[in-house]
């Protein structure tokens, strides 16, 4: 039985060896096949070339890349040898690369680049046991760099790789060392509390979900994925294992939008795994298209998404796919829909040649769907998508469960949930007391599978505030199950804002709903231990300047725009018609002021690398604002 990822890929090897695993590209920007049976020697050459220069088994290798090639090669390399890679992207800060190899004692770091390896030495003097660095950029010269960097041994990928050819035996041998639980990882993750936390993952972990996942999605051999999302992040990472698993191909872009649909087209993928800002951008995209046409084209374009929504809604309910929180009969949903959706189905077949065969057709033409993770993805945004046509599987998981938990099956994709539990993970919701709860109630979800992690690097005293001794990990989210076993997402346990008058009230399907709006990018829900509810908003500043031209507002600077009376009325409209009773929001719940900001929020500022909204820092870096807004309360 295949127990590590090495050994994975050695079996993946034998079944696909000539079949292309990855897709990168040259310095002209064509992408570049690499076979599983070349993969596999380049893999074998740099794990022996590592230990040449003195990895050894159960250590930790600090991993300083985005995504291109050369990163799966060492990442597969690193476990080979049973040592265990810390990775982290190219957007780091110095003191963040300092602390996690400091702080997980790597002896050897590998780096993109020259202005990583300038980071990684900022902080020499704090890393006493770093001594040397590989660098994977084929211009960096470490003859001519050595003189900046007295204090490490610079080497680069090639040399190393050159180290370690012709001696794949010696390679074979560590694998058929590996067991199950070898740590293969620390990924450090702050998520939205600003703990930096060193989360330890192992063979295990990964693979009990990619030996499920053709219980959840059918991948073939030779389907291409394209990868936008960055690879050290656990979401991307375990989609590379799914690809060495399933005989199937990643293509390396970024989630540019020109460069990501550039790439749709020259490589067409099947698949996808995305987060929710990049399905909103692609939509934003379509409707900045659409708003630039005549008014006729843009009448027919919203009839035939109405129509599509009405059809992808009948032919849920023919199949059995709503989600039931409460009683309801499949039979009668399937009798009331027939009708409907015989009648619909024509105007949807029209609605695909005239509109939506143009969004698919920038997909590459054989796209099969996006798994969509990293945060809840609107629900404006999945309908429009569904009545486009086009399928987005939202998954939900943690880098404590390596990650996923749960995702939507792909051939019974229920809309408006999460999907029901991979095979052999088990989640329950509790309440504050820690009973369980029925379908239908909302409460923290817990979850217990294999792919939990083993706990915190050096840290028992967090890794026991989140995980009991009997294997349930608290994931700190809220949620509710429907009678079929698939889970809803509700928001953070910790971001429940709590009013002077008792209220409880969730801010994230507030903010969710605010950002349906074509002119709020993003917005924050504020108000604990306050009389009232309030808002920080950060206009869609394109569509704002839009209506400002439109309506003969010339002062155009960002932050002056903000200010004006006619943009606060607009802002203001959105949002008492969006956080209204008719959207089912309850009198407390209402949004008495808000703040408009000029400046977008940013990763490693307001946005943890998931982008998802870290309101530590928010609080922190919007006091003045946040204060005002309460000041008459």
């Amino acid at each position: 039985m295949t127990d590590t990822i090495p050994k994975l890929l050695k079996e993946s090897v034998s079944r696909f060896g000539d079949l292309t695993v990855q897709l990168a590209k040259d310095e002209s920007g064509v992408f570049q096949p690499t076979t599983y049976r070349q993969l596999y020697e380049e893999v074998a050459a740099f794990a022996v070339g590592l230990r040449s220069v003195g990895v050894r088994r159960g250590d930790h290798v600090g991993l300083i890349s985005d995504n291109r090639k050369e990163w799966l090669i060492a990442d597969l390399a690193i476990i080979g040898l049973g040592a265990a890679d810390v990775p982290r992207g190219c957007d780091s800060m110095e003191h963040e690369i300092k602390y996690i190899l400091g702080f997980s004692e790597c002896r050897i770091a590998i780096a993109e680049n020259d202005k990583q390896v300038e980071k990684i030495y900022s902080g020499i003097d704090s890393l006493p046991v770093l001594s040397t660095i590989i660098v994977l950029d084929p211009d960096f010269d470490p003859v001519k760099r050595k003189a900046s960097y007295p204090k490490v041994k610079l080497l680069h990928f090639r040399s190393v790789l050159e180290r370690g050819k012709g001696d794949l035996q010696a390679f074979e041998r560590e694998i058929a060392l590996g067991k199950p639980d070898d740590l293969v990882t620390i990924i450090f993750t702050s998520g939205t509390t600003g703990e930096p936390k060193g989360v330890m993952l192992t063979n295990e972990n990964f693979l009990c979900q990619i030996r499920v996942i053709p219980q959840v999605i059918v991948v073939h051999p030779g389907d291409i994925w394209l990868a936008v999302l960055p690879v050290w992040h656990c979401f991307e990472r375990i989609i590379q294992y799914v690809v060495v698993g399933t005989g199937s191909c990643v293509a390396y872009s970024k989630p540019v939008s020109q460069t990501m649909l550039a790439d749709f087209a020259a490589v067409r993928p099947m698949w996808m795994c995305s987060v929710p800002r990049i399905w909103e951008a692609v939509q934003q995209g379509v409707y900045r298209n659409v708003n630039a046409k005549g008014v006729v084209a843009q009448a027919l374009f919203h009839f035939f998404v109405a129509v599509g929504g009405l059809h992808a809604t009948l032919l849920q309910m023919a199949r059995g796919l709503v989600p039931r929180f409460k009683p309801r009969s499949r039979l009668l949903d399937a009798a009331l829909a027939a009708v409907p959706l015989a009648l619909a189905t024509p105007l949807k077949l029209l609605g695909h040649a005239l509109v939506f065969k143009a969004i698919t057709k920038r997909l590459g033409g054989r796209f099969v769907a996006a798994i969509s993770g990293g945060g809840a993805l609107p629900s404006a945004v999945d309908r429009f998508f569904q009545a486009a046509g086009v399928v987005l599987l939202e998954g939900y998981g943690l880098t404590e469960s390596a990650p996923v938990l749960s995702v939507r099956v792909h051939t019974r994709p229920v809309p408006g949930t999460v999907g029901p539990a991979l095979p052999g993970t088990l989640i329950k919701l509790v309440d504050e007391e820690g009973r369980e709860l029925p379908p239908g109630r909302k409460g923290l979800i817990m979850a217990k599978g294999n792919q939990v992690m083993r706990g915190y690097y050096k840290r028992d005293d967090l890794t026991r505030g989140v995980l009991s001794e009997d294997g349930w990990l608290n994931t700190g989210d809220l949620g509710m199950m429907t009678r079929d076993g698939e889970l809803k997402i509700m928001g953070r346990a910790k971001d429940t804002i709590v009013l002077l008058g008792g209220e409880n009230i969730e801010p994230a399907p507030m903010e969710e709903k605010l950002r349906e709006s074509q002119y709020i990018a993003q917005a924050v829900v504020l108000g604990q231990d306050q009389k009232y509810l309030a808002a920080l908003i950060v206009p869609n500043m394109e569509n704002l300047l839009a209506y400002a031209k439109e309506h003969a507002i010339t002062d155009l600077e960002a932050e002056r725009l903000v200010s004006l009376p006619e943009i606060t009325r607009l802002i203001g409209c959105e949002v008492s018609e969006l956080i209204s009773a008719k959207n089912g929001f309850k009198s407390f719940e209402q949004l008495y002021r808000f703040k408009l900001l000029h400046r977008e929020f940013a990763v490693r500022r307001e946005l943890s690398h998931k982008q998802e909204v870290m309101r530590f820092a928010i609080n922190d870096l919007y006091k003045k604002e946040i204060s005002e807004l309460f000041a008459r309360g």
